[in-house]
């Protein structure tokens, strides 16, 4: 972690991902939330309890609003994002993109936030809107439009437009096409991510876990042609990619100068230890495992940098610092991603 000496007990973090909704207004093919809506929890979280937040976000280099539901549907969205930016933090969000406006994008390029990502799964509709459903690639195309409009009435350099683009393993023939959809609409970075959480069994198979060494190569290729053809277009692309069997102390999540607050205002390590739901099985490519949420505690009742300090929050991060992560976390694919960044 460049320009950061590690601390276990220092109360400054990268960033905190909170989840300010777990509501979400879509139906994404592979997520979680449409996969267990029977048991799924569904809550906005108060006002009141981000404010506790608040000493915690001006040692913070990030505030990012996102979790397992739609930003954008919390009533008191913006009053989130001016609390988060008034304490001296930096504050981002992703969006599925389906409630901008042209109202809505004003205020976006109103509310002083650093960055707005959008998500998509896919470079054609069919695809796109096949995985994503309850989305459209054309609406999500339209809101950026909207969002860059507004900036540029407004004469504002921020908010950033990212994309967050899932790609599964069905999408891999269309991923050269992604420059060339999203060049022209002022977008400043794309980071390509891949299906780390597997809620379904039927979903395993779009996972791009590649035990094959010729399959890798050849995705790695792929990868890195579709990031060259971003930059003949000024379209900066990133990406990361599962790499079995080169597992690394350091989590992609960052667990150890990061952590994610849910809606709940539970505290855990990272987003995928913290999901709104009792009761739920995930798969990988070997394995069925019971799914338990990992929390340290809860920031309605408790102060957050006491909870960083506490003794078995402690030893969760001393634990990658040796190399030897809990059992929890050892098979995760974050522990063995291969990065162009």
């Amino acid at each position: 972690m460049p320009g950061f000496p590690f601390n276990l007990f220092a109360p400054a973090f990268d960033w905190l991902q909170v989840e300010v909704t777990s509501f979400c207004n879509a139906a994404c093919v592979y997520c979680p939330h449409t996969v267990h809506r029977d048991k799924w929890l569904s809550r906005h979280l108060p006002v009141d309890t981000f404010q506790k937040l608040r000493p915690a976000f001006r040692k913070t280099k990030l505030v990012h609003l996102q979790g397992w539901g739609e930003p954008l549907l919390h009533p008191d969205f913006f009053t989130l994002v001016s609390l988060a930016r008034q304490a001296g933090s930096r504050v981002g969000t992703t969006t599925n993109g389906t409630l901008v406006d042209a109202p809505l994008a004003a205020r976006l390029a109103a509310s002083g936030l650093d960055f707005v990502c959008f998500s998509l799964a896919g470079t054609t509709a069919e695809k796109n809107d096949a995985w994503r459903r309850g989305t459209s690639l054309a609406k999500t195309l339209e809101a950026i439009r909207l969002l860059q409009k507004a900036k540029e009435a407004a004469r504002a350099a921020r908010p950033a437009i990212h994309i967050a683009y899932l790609l599964l393993r069905s999408g891999i023939d269309e991923l050269l096409r992604l420059p060339e959809l999203l060049a022209g609409y002022g977008i400043d970075q794309v980071v390509i991510t891949t299906l780390d959480c597997i809620p379904s069994p039927a979903l395993k198979e779009e996972s791009l876990f590649f035990p094959e060494e010729a399959a890798q190569k050849e995705l790695l290729a792929s990868l890195q042609k579709v990031t060259a053809e971003g930059l003949k277009k000024g379209l900066p692309i990133y990406y990361q990619l599962n790499t079995p069997g080169q597992k690394k102390q350091a989590c992609s999540e960052n667990v150890r100068r990061a952590l994610f607050v849910s809606a709940d205002g539970l505290v855990s390590p990272c987003v995928f230890t913290n999901l709104p739901v009792a009761r739920a099985t995930f798969f990988d490519r070997e394995t069925v495992r019971p799914y338990r949420r990992l929390t340290f505690g809860d920031i309605s009742t408790q102060n957050l940098f006491r909870l960083w300090r506490q003794k078995d929050y402690v030893s969760f991060r001393r634990s990658f610092n040796a190399g030897e992560p809990p059992a929890f976390c050892r098979e995760c694919p974050k522990l063995s991603y291969l990065r162009n960044w």
